[in-house]
């Protein structure tokens, strides 16, 4: 399900590096484990596990910043 939120990202070399946690369902969810991650032009993507052992898809849109 696509659904826009509100993550909270590390910056370090790159802005929104990576994330480390996000608003869902009115939870803050804290990414435990970063299953996998991938680029492709104005886009990251990251499959993220968190402490509750589940996983979710997040999507950074660099233009849009969102």
């Amino acid at each position: 399900m696509k659904k826009p939120t509100e993550v909270r990202y590390y910056s370090g070399y790159t802005h929104a590096e990576r994330p480390h946690s996000f608003l869902w369902d009115g939870q803050i969810r804290e990414v435990e484990k970063i299953e996998k991650a991938g680029q492709e032009p104005g886009k990251r993507h990251f499959r993220v596990r968190t402490q509750d052992d589940n996983l979710f898809e997040l999507c950074y849109h660099e233009l849009r910043d969102e």
